[in-house]
């Protein structure tokens, strides 16, 4: 990519990242809108940016951080009826595996305002979904629980009614003036008279009305369902959510690295438009995919200007002559993403790259994919240092531009990065301000504790992203992955022929830059492996847990990584996979009911305590 087009995208990336911090924190600088604009922007110029390609946490910087119990995951998506009839289909032909044919599916609103997860004690926000932030204080300034408190999962909203009559023409959507309540120790004036209003709320999912049917009844009358429900909602919304009710189910479909594969966000087709192909731009991603991108004559589309479009694939380019000249339907679902709907009429200047546009090399087909396979490719060498940093979380400054420079100045390997001092830095044309920051970041990321299954993901192996990389070391550990076969790992539940050897050849590949790289001593988390719990001698080792009610002897947060610790299952839920139900104070009937129903075993925390063989607190 050209050195012109590289600053515009850092400096768009700075520009964006100022703006979404002053989101996040309630100060306003542009509108959704604008902002909306920015990012189709960054996307028309490289789609495969990791900004793009993140969720962009909250960041509550005077509030303490929050390990949640079970990750906030986010929901896949379905936009058109095949794709729900794709995901029921999946959901009966597992649940025929353990023995259930009578299922069923609730649905509720998917409420579009700042998630949180309240359990009595504490409320945290989604952050990045695996730790967010404290944020009880959103009760202490009036929001409302709805329904009161410790009622699990749900968003902060203010009433749409409300916000539709009082704050339309000063804010464009209510989660900006909600972000701005929780981040915000002065409330402005609309904040505050919301807040005397009862107009901004904590709504609990578990609150929400549902309709409940069957599989066939889903599909033939969700859109009936959306219209009632839409109709008796007075939240924002941004469609519904389908998820099996059956607890046995959930718990044996479990979830992606993503998402609860039991659970689906059922949202109507977005704005469509026409328009035509400019020319096509072919990028080079991580792992050396040749991927192409349209620019189109500009189009005003669901509140933003469309001036590039992914063409998904070269077999897709290929296949239905997309070049210049050639007359498209796009779509942007969800208002977000401009998709490339169909093509009306192709075109006739159809050309396909025969060499990477980054280092030159012969392109070769994989199934749809034009890849470029060599090693030494910059561009892919960029894309992985970039993904590096971002799956780890735990060092900044590391943006395009820089890892650019740093790549085209001889630093093309993370060993390389790793060993570099402040001097380098500065050596290199890097201010001393700027330089200090990058050394100080790499001296961070190796200090900061970070688990062990994260650390592996971020050296971006083919199919081993970070849920099957936890999969992985929970059975292995990450220091004997160098001798690691593929029928070793094809016999732990969840990897397949094809993916154990592609994860075999794709460790051989990197174990000499991952073996350097543990070297340097980076604090890692291990994961707890399944044969040292079932061996370890816990008395709770391997049972089912679920911990309800206010603790007197520590968190209820803290209860469950003691659990864990010990080997225990930690459940959510109460099911016929669970052993007990540890109860403190205040615990709803519904949760006794059904222990009583399952013969699950009714406990005490002292009860609990007695059986780990400590009466301590486990903080």
């Amino acid at each position: 990519m050209p050195d012109i087009a590289a600053t515009e995208i850092e400096q768009l990336v700075n520009q964006l990242e100022i703006y979404n911090s002053a989101y996040r924190n309630g100060k306003l600088l542009i509108s959704d809108v604008e902002y909306d604009q920015l990012v189709e922007k960054l996307r028309s110029l490289n789609p495969s940016h990791p900004f793009l390609n993140r969720v962009e946490p909250e960041s509550f910087e005077s509030k303490k951080e929050v390990r949640h119990p079970v990750p906030m995951l986010s929901i896949e998506k379905a936009y058109f009826r095949e794709a729900l009839e794709r995901f029921i289909n999946r959901v009966k032909k597992e649940a025929a595996e353990i023995g259930i044919l009578d299922i069923r599916f609730s649905v509720t609103p998917k409420l579009d305002g700042l998630a949180g997860r309240d359990d009595g004690e504490i409320f945290a926000s989604r952050g990045n979904g695996e730790v967010g932030y404290e944020i009880s204080s959103a009760f202490e300034k009036g929001i409302i629980p709805l329904g009161g408190r410790g009622r699990g999962i749900g968003e902060i909203v203010i009433k749409k009614s409300y916000f539709d009559e009082h704050l339309s023409g000063n804010f464009e959507h209510p989660r900006n003036l909600v972000v701005g309540i929780i981040n915000s120790d002065k409330l402005n004036e609309f904040a505050v008279k919301a807040i005397e209003d009862r107009a901004v709320l904590f709504v609990p999912y578990a609150v929400l009305e549902s309709w409940v049917g069957t599989p066939e009844e889903l599909v033939d009358q969700i859109e009936e369902v959306t219209r009632k429900l839409s109709a008796k909602t007075d939240y924002p919304m941004d469609g519904m959510v389908a998820s099996v009710t059956d607890e046995a189910v959930r718990e044996h479909m479990g979830s992606t690295a993503h998402h609860y594969r039991w659970q689906i966000a059922i949202k109507t087709k977005g704005e469509t438009a026409v328009t035509r192909v400019e020319k096509l731009v072919w990028q080079v991603g991580r792992t050396g995919n040749v991927t192409p991108v349209m620019e189109v004559m500009p189009i005003f589309l669901s509140g933003a200007t469309i001036r590039r479009v992914t063409a998904h694939n070269a077999g897709k380019v290929r296949d239905e002559k997309i070049g210049i000249g050639a007359e498209i339907e796009i779509i942007r679902s969800g208002e977000v993403i401009p998709k490339l709907e169909k093509v009306i009429t192709p075109s006739d200047q159809m050309e396909l790259p025969r060499f990477c546009p980054s280092c030159n090399s012969s392109l070769q087909w994989e199934n749809d994919f034009l890849k470029c396979m060599a090693s030494f490719c910059p561009a892919q060498i960029e894309q992985g240092i970039i993904h590096f940093f971002k799956i780890l979380g735990t060092a900044e400054w590391f943006g395009i531009k820089t890892v650019q420079k740093l790549v085209e100045d001889g630093y093309d390997s993370l060993v390389k990065i790793y060993t570099m001092t402040e001097q380098d830095f500065l050596d290199m044309g890097f201010g001393p301000v700027q330089s200090k920051n990058l050394w100080n970041a790499i001296q961070v990321s190796i200090s900061k504790p970070v688990e062990d299954w994260r650390f592996l993901a971020a050296f971006g192996i083919s199919d081993l992203g970070t849920g099957d990389s936890r999969k992985l070391l929970s059975h292995i550990r990450l220091e004997d992955l160098g001798d690691v076969r593929k029928e070793e790992i094809i016999e732990i539940h969840g990897f397949g022929e094809k993916t154990g050897e592609s994860i075999q050849m794709g460790i051989e590949k990197i174990w000499d830059t991952i073996k350097h790289m543990l070297n340097m001593g980076f604090t890692l988390e291990k994961t707890p492996l399944e044969y040292e719990k079932k061996t370890m001698g816990s008395p709770i080792a391997g049972k089912g847990i679920v911990f309800t009610g206010k603790m007197k002897k520590g968190s209820r947060e803290d209860m469950q990584v003691q659990a864990r610790k010990l080997g225990a299952n930690v459940q959510t839920t109460v099911s016929g996979k669970t052993d007990y139900l540890v109860c403190g104070a205040d615990v709803g009937d519904s949760k006794i009911r059904k222990a009583q129903i399952v013969n699950v075993k009714i406990i005490t925390e002292e009860e609990y305590f007695q059986i780990v063989g400590s009466l301590n607190s486990t903080s």
